[in-house]
Order: C-alpha cells, then sequence, then structure tokens
C-alpha cells in the first residue's frame, strides 16, 4: 500500500470534523457499537482513500474487523420472525477464528417457519441501494467512500474487497497461533509445486501473521477458505476481504511489511493458483481389475520417484502421482509409489501426504 498521503489526511479530517455532529439515520447505538476517537476514524478513511486511488475498492470496519454498517434488513429479519421466536441474528462474516470471519455473507438468514409465517426473501446483496451489505458495499468512489465513513463514525479500519477488477486480489493468510507455523506450510507447498512467492505487497497482523497479496486472472474465481490448502493458510477471494494496511482493531494495527508497500499485488503463480482453484473431477480412465492401463508406464513412474536424491524426493513423487491420476491409474499406484517414496527416505505419512496433494490437484482428491 503506497504511504499515506498528507493532503489526504487532512481532507479526511476536514470532512470528519464537519459532519461529526450531523446525526446518520443508521447510526446505532453507542452501546452496540462504540464510537473510535476523531483520529484513528480519520486515519482510516484516509487510508481508504488512498487504497482507492489505487484501484482498490473498500468497505469501513470496526475494531472487532467486521463490517462497520449493520444491515439495513436487521430489523426486517426481526419483523418476519414466526409469533413467539426469534429471527436468526445478521451475521456479516462467516464463522471461523480471527481473519478467517472475512468471507463477508451480507445478507440475513432465513427466518423460523412456524405454521404459516411468511418465507423469507432471498438475500440482499446491496440491490436495495442501501447501505450495510458488508463487502457488497466496496467502492472506489471517494464520494461514496465518504459517505460510507460518515455513516459509521465509530470506524476505525477498512477492508479491501477481493476478486474484483483491476487486480481481482487474492490474499493468502498465513496465521501463526496455536502453535500452527504457516510460513513453513506455505515454503513445503512452493517446493513441493515447484512454484515461488513474486515479490509484492505483505501486510503485518497484530497477532504475527502476515497477509500476502495476488492478482488473479479475470476468468477465475478464487473461493474463500480456511485452512483446506495447508494447516494455518487461508484464502481470502470473492466475496471475501482483506484487512487494509494503516486498520486499528481491538488487538492492534495492521501494516504494510517495510519495501512492500508501494508494489503492486503480483501475479499468482501458475501452479498455485491450480491449488486455490481445484480442477473438477475427472472420471479416471477405465482400468482392468483397477490395475494400471500401461504397466509398464506406471513402473517407470516408480523408478522416477527410485532415482530421487535428498531434495528431490517430495517434487519427484509429486510429480509421479500427478502423472498417474492424470493417466487414471492413481489409485491403482499409490502403493507402489509409496513404497519407493519409503526406500529413498521420506515417512510413510508424508509419502501419503504428497500423494493426496497430487489427488487433489488433478481432481480426484
Amino acid at each position: 500500500m503506497a504511504p499515506i498521503d498528507r493532503h489526504a489526511t487532512d481532507r479526511a479530517a476536514d470532512h470528519t470534523t464537519r459532519h461529526a455532529a450531523e446525526p446518520h439515520r443508521a447510526e446505532p447505538r453507542a452501546a452496540e457499537h462504540p464510537t473510535a476517537d476523531r483520529r484513528t476514524a480519520t486515519l482510516a478513511l484516509a487510508h481508504a482513500l488512498t487504497a482507492a486511488e489505487r484501484g482498490l475498492a473498500v468497505i469501513p470496519l470496526s475494531r472487532t474487523k467486521l463490517p462497520a454498517l449493520r444491515s439495513p434488513h436487521h430489523d426486517d429479519a426481526r419483523h418476519h420472525a414466526a409469533p413467539g421466536r426469534h429471527a436468526s441474528p445478521e451475521h456479516h462474516a462467516a464463522p471461523g477464528h480471527d481473519d478467517a470471519r472475512h468471507h463477508a455473507s451480507p445478507g440475513h438468514r432465513d427466518a423460523p417457519r412456524h405454521g404459516d409465517a411468511p418465507q423469507q426473501s432471498p438475500p440482499c446483496r446491496g440491490e436495495c441501494g442501501r447501505m450495510g451489505h458488508g463487502v457488497y458495499d466496496a467502492s472506489t468512489d471517494p464520494h461514496r467512500i465518504r459517505e460510507l465513513f460518515d455513516a459509521a463514525p465509530w470506524a476505525s479500519g477498512y477492508g479491501i474487497a477481493c476478486g474484483l477488477p483491476p487486480y481481482h486480489l487474492i490474499g493468502i493468510d498465513l496465521d501463526t497461533k496455536s502453535g500452527v507455523d504457516a510460513p513453513a506450510e506455505l515454503r513445503e507447498l512452493a517446493l513441493r509445486h515447484l512454484f515461488t512467492i513474486p515479490e509484492t505487497v505483505v501486510v503485518s497482523t497484530p497477532s504475527g501473521g502476515r497477509h500476502i497479496w495476488l492478482a488473479g486472472p479475470p476468468d477465475t474465481v478464487v473461493p474463500n477458505s480456511a485452512g483446506r490448502l495447508a494447516p494455518g493458510i487461508d484464502i481470502r477471494g470473492a466475496g471475501g476481504y482483506l484487512v487494509g494496511p494503516g486498520s486499528r482493531t481491538e488487538h492492534g494495527v495492521y501494516s504494510a511489511v517495510p519495501g512492500t508497500a508501494h508494489l503492486p499485488p503480483a501475479a499468482c503463480p501458475p501452479a498455485l493458483l491450480r491449488l486455490l482453484v481445484p480442477a473438477s473431477r475427472r472420471r479416471p480412465r477405465p482400468a482392468h481389475a483397477g490395475a494400471p492401463a500401461d504397466p509398464q508406464q506406471g513402473q517407470g513412474l516408480v523408478q522416477f520417484v527410485l532415482a530421487a536424491h535428498e531434495g528431490q524426493r517430495n517434487t519427484r513423487l509429486f510429480w509421479a502421482a500427478c502423472r498417474a491420476y492424470e493417466n487414471g491409474f492413481g489409485e491403482a499406484l499409490t502403493a507402489p509409489l509409496t513404497d519407493a517414496a519409503v526406500r529413498v527416505g521420506l515417512t510413510a505419512r508424508e509419502a501419503a501426504s504428497t500423494i493426496a496433494s497430487a489427488a487433489r490437484l488433478t481432481g480426484h482428491g
């Protein structure tokens, strides 16, 4: 993220001062959203405007890292709840831990049915034109951004919507809590799948984690996930958002890692992109009694693994397993490949994990 423009900060402060006393009909009770101090709110707006200048669509966030504006349909959900029952509370994010909650899913859940109670209408994603739809409010228009922050003076940060042009942002969220070493997991993935993370924007989180920003292709939808790629690695894709650098939360401030703020989001390596968007399951080629269609070909893959030296074992095993699955005899060759991997120094568990990764990548996992 580019350094904050002092003039943008001054403009934001002037705007905040002029409008601070004007009530907004969408403002919730103070007990629900403690108001951020004016300097924090001003800096959050200034950072958001700077991000928008780079083409990144933003929304205001509260100190809990959730969208700052409550849904305009909150009262509607209560109104349509069945007699004697309470409507399910509205949510802006899917459940999860830490930043895993940032799969913004605005709208309202279906109200419980009771007798002839009316059925809830489909979730609104901003079609009503009002504010409070989470990531669907995200904008690069300075006027609209000021409106959003003016409606949420308690905002202390901002979220950056993923999956939108021009960058089609993908966020790689590396967690360091719960004894998980997510950076090590990512290095292992990179070694196994033969890719490197290019120089790009990296944001440090208050908990010591990292957000790596990558640009995706416009014709590919990267889904959100938590821990699917590897333990401690969450993915922010279409419909999700990243906490922007400069945001202040209950636990501290998000900040760009020195030397990366000025960089544009780098293109996601193709090998990593394939892991983020698993191929559709393919029907394996017909095999006779579960045996490889070409025993000699299968034996060649086993020999390829047996010839691996230290430092090549995982890579060779992964490559051989991918070729086996692509040719329709991955399952039949699992045991021989595992035995070969163990003979060259991998543990059975390591071999099983590598073969499972190959199965997922080729659509068979």
